[in-house]
């Protein structure tokens, strides 16, 4: 690991005065499971470390004009063990599940886990976010590439997004609150994929501090749920997951918010499949047609196939559980 200075402030304002205004001057440390384990491999080498986990304003979980507010720096273990989120939100709490190691559930946080790198090899063994050779070619479409991207994958970046919450998140119409913008933001567009090396995966900028989210109260009005598939039980990320939300007249459904993870450089939200459902009743033939409408415009690469039917097996599955939990 590469020397660094260290800064503990003990409030949102002295934090972002510590911040620099280039990415790679500095990184902020909350859980540190993804920032740690960066800097050893000197993927990561900032010239100053902000360790925020002293900042007492970022660790509620409050109730907010009928939904909830939850810091940054909510640990997994603390969002699990909030009734009102588990209970009202099955998407977000079989996501937050899925994280299955105990140690990483008491150390990860909510705003760690929306922030985390990819876990692409090619970014994580030093050729860089968009993963180029000497030439500036990609490494990717003609190389080991069967965790990588099936839609969104045009280029230059075919990594996929790593975060667990924020499929849910965004099917639940969430939103980020980020330090100097003096608004919220969709959780949608915190996602970004980039076009240069200089660019990162999502729109916070390098001076910024991502606060907290809110799930709305209308959130309460979706039927939800979240499905992923794995290779196996032990900590792993997922192969393809998808979340969903339905707002329902009797058995019809009036609209729908189909997002997939694992798949893209972002959270793919699938509007074709939302359009498929929407008019429709819930059942097994109208959840088969809505994966398969996700999935339409995958591309895959030369070894990743196979997650197109993960992905329109996430889907369906998703739907009729969110049917069974109504």
């Amino acid at each position: 690991m590469e020397a660094f200075a260290y800064a503990s402030p003990s409030s949102l304002k002295e934090a972002v005065g510590l911040l620099g205004a280039k990415w790679g001057e500095t990184e902020i440390l909350a859980g540190g499971t993804d920032l740690i384990s960066l800097m050893k491999e000197h993927v990561d080498v900032p010239a100053r470390v902000v360790n925020i986990k002293g900042i007492d304003e970022l660790r509620h979980i409050k109730e907010e004009n009928g939904g909830y507010r939850v810091g940054a720096l909510v640990t997994f273990d603390e969002f699990l063990a909030h009734d009102g989120i588990a209970k009202s939100f099955p998407a977000l709490a079989e996501a937050a599940r899925g994280v299955s190691s105990p140690q990483i559930r008491n150390m990860g946080t909510v705003g760690g886990d929306l922030l985390q790198r990819p876990r692409c090899w090619y970014y994580r063994g030093g050729f860089g976010l968009l993963a180029r050779d000497e030439k500036g070619h990609s490494l990717v479409p003609g190389g080991e590439n069967k965790y990588h991207a099936i839609l969104g994958n045009d280029g230059p970046a075919y990594f996929v997004s790593p975060s667990s919450l924020a499929p849910a998140l965004i099917a639940l119409g969430a939103k980020a609150t980020l330090t100097g913008t003096g608004t919220d933001i969709p959780i949608e567009e915190l996602f970004v994929t980039p076009k240069t090396e200089e660019q990162r995966e999502h729109s916070i900028h390098p001076n910024q501090v991502l606060t907290a989210i809110s799930i709305p109260a209308s959130a309460h009005e979706w039927r939800n749920a979240t499905y992923e598939i794995r290779q196996k039980e032990a900590l792993d990320w997922p192969l393809a997951t998808a979340s969903v939300a339905l707002k329902m007249n009797g058995d019809k459904i009036t609209a729908a918010r189909v997002v997939l993870g694992h798949v893209a450089p972002v959270p793919w939200r699938s509007h074709a499949a939302e359009l498929a459902l929407v008019g429709k009743s819930l059942n097994d033939a109208t959840a088969a047609a809505a994966g398969e409408a996700a999935v339409r415009s995958a591309k895959p690469l030369s070894q990743n196939g196979y997650k197109v039917q993960l992905a329109r097996v996430a889907v369906k599955r998703a739907l009729l559980q969110a049917k069974e939990d109504a």
